[in-house]
């Protein structure tokens, strides 16, 4: 494969759609001033290469160790650990509060288990489901499918120990809505421990991040990558013709969800994310049925792929660490964002809400991540010449609508239908996810101002070709599990005495199911 320039491959180590192009006049002047003294510095500090701890892997391009990868994997294996294994244990479990077998609507909250769940998930199947999976492989080949597994099982805990502080530090505003996540379990919880300034500053950071990640990569960035998809399809949409109608539509559809709140939000998102999540998997599920034949040699890919001894610091390492970044940056285990949602739930019990949302990973990057990754190895399109130019312009969504349109040739429509639906999903979560940073940085007058803002970037990301201006969004979303693994490390003991309580009035049969 040809070299890639710097701003290729920064935007396929991000799992981005490809380099937009030059924009002119102020726009590129704007555009500029984000890469030179925003992008490139939070890139440093996201994507500094620890390279240097591996012996004989400096001159492997493969065995890059991006800071933010490492930062998030490793907390997600300590918090496996520290709260002794409860993704494996607790998982009957989740799926039973989850279904609503607990259910006591009389509890203080305003979405049920389910609802949380599926507002939270909304959040995280995106189109990194669809594209980010498929350039993983085209990256790191078939051994990447096992790491992102494994990644997506530790992740599992990383979501509890933070929704579980969700639903611990909730607050309820003066018109009855909750708010809760990192912005108040990072100042009220670090305060506890005698750190009020430093909880205080890590909870201002987290918000201020947030709040540009949700308009920016869980707004602009959204309708920009899911058009490329739905445009390939519906040549009205694409640049020659009417590419802000496309956001136009998106924005008008998205507002009148988020306009409502997050009750209006949880209701859709429970209607949406089974039906897209269905769809897309039944896909999947077709195409394994079609290529069955391929599928034993398909797992022996992932295998070999996995643990093949060529270059252990090179091939070995390269091949974990895309797997793992997939999936860090897929499901967003330790990032916080998925505690804002889960905070709203109707519970008493918090860490029952951390037990469930064990299932957002699994769900997002066990279940649909793998299944994608499937479908690219056994129809075998990562590694088709004729193909390799979507693998190396980080065109993923485009690439997993190939491998679909092996099986029928109008199977491309499920892909263009799932990124449409899984961007819209993202959208009304992220939304919301930004509303209430800003409400708790600046008042409950902000939440209708922010509401506006947010639609405003929906309708600029059909028509923004500014690089650096959206990448340097999407950097926020990840630069939000800096502050936020900071406080879930020094607030674990917290989480784990209350787990420990509330297992043993578990074991004790102390809750009864209401069927």
């Amino acid at each position: 494969m040809p070299a890639l320039s710097q701003e290729e491959e920064r935007v396929l180590e991000l799992g981005l759609p490809d380099a937009a192009p030059a924009t002119s006049g102020w726009m590129e002047q704007v555009d500029q001033a984000f890469g030179k003294w925003l992008v490139a510095p939070l890139e440093k500090v996201l994507f500094f290469d620890l390279r240097w701890f591996v012996p004989g892997s400096e001159t492997d391009p493969k065995s890059r160790l991006p800071f933010v990868v490492i930062w998030l994997f490793v907390g997600a294996i300590y918090f496996t650990l520290r709260m002794n294994f409860i993704n494996l244990r607790g998982f009957w479990h989740s799926v039973r509060l989850t279904r609503g077998d607990y259910d006591n609507h009389d509890d203080a909250g305003e979405v049920t288990h389910f609802q949380a769940l599926a507002s939270a998930l909304s959040g995280t199947l995106g189109l990194g489901n669809i594209a980010g999976v498929a350039i993983g492989v085209g990256k790191g080949g078939p051994g990447a499918i096992f790491w992102l597994i494994v990644a997506g099982l530790f992740g599992m805990s990383s979501k509890f120990v933070e929704c579980s502080l969700g639903q611990m530090y909730r607050q309820v505003d003066q018109d009855g809505t909750i708010s809760g996540g990192p912005m108040h379990y990072l100042r009220e919880g670090l305060a506890e421990l005698g750190l009020r300034r430093l909880g205080s500053f890590l909870a201002a950071v987290f918000a201020v991040m947030c709040i540009g990640g949700a308009v920016g990569g869980g707004g602009a960035f959204q309708v920009g990558q899911s058009m490329g998809a739905v445009a390939a399809q519906v040549s009205l949409f694409d640049e020659d013709h009417y590419p802000w109608l496309y956001g136009l539509i998106m924005a008008v559809l998205v507002g009148i969800v988020i306009i409502g709140g997050i009750k209006r939000i949880a209701a859709t998102a429970e209607r949406i994310v089974p039906f897209m999540c269905a769809l897309y998997m039944l896909g999947c599920f077709y195409i394994l049925f079609v290529f069955a034949p391929d599928i034993p040699a398909a797992f022996v890919a992932i295998y070999e792929g996995a643990f093949h001894a060529d270059a252990l610091y090179g091939g070995f390492l390269g091949v974990m660490v895309v797997g793992v970044q997939r999936a860090a940056f897929s499901n967003e285990a330790g990032i916080g964002s998925a505690s804002i949602a889960h905070a709203a739930a109707r519970t008493k019990e918090p860490i029952s809400e951390g037990i469930v949302a064990l299932l957002e990973p699994f769900i997002d990057t066990v279940v649909v991540c793998t299944l994608t990754g499937l479908v690219i190895v056994v129809t075998g399109v990562y590694r088709d010449p004729a193909l390799d130019h979507l693998v190396q312009g980080s065109k993923g969504s485009e690439l997993t609508a190939a491998a679909f349109g092996r099986a029928a040739g109008w199977f491309p429509w499920i892909v263009t239908v799932s990124s449409f639906l899984f961007a819209y999903a993202t959208l009304i979560c992220w939304s919301y996810y930004g509303e209430r940073c800003a409400t708790t940085l600046f008042g409950a007058w902000a939440s209708l101002p922010y509401k506006l803002l947010f639609l405003v970037f929906v309708v600029l990301g059909s028509i923004i070709t500014a690089t650096n201006i959206l990448v340097f969004s999407d950097l926020m979303i990840l630069a939000m599990g800096l502050p936020n693994v900071v406080g879930l490390v020094l607030l674990n003991r917290k989480v784990r005495r209350a787990l420990d309580d509330y297992w043993q009035r578990y074991r004790a049969g102390e809750f009864e199911p209401r069927h």
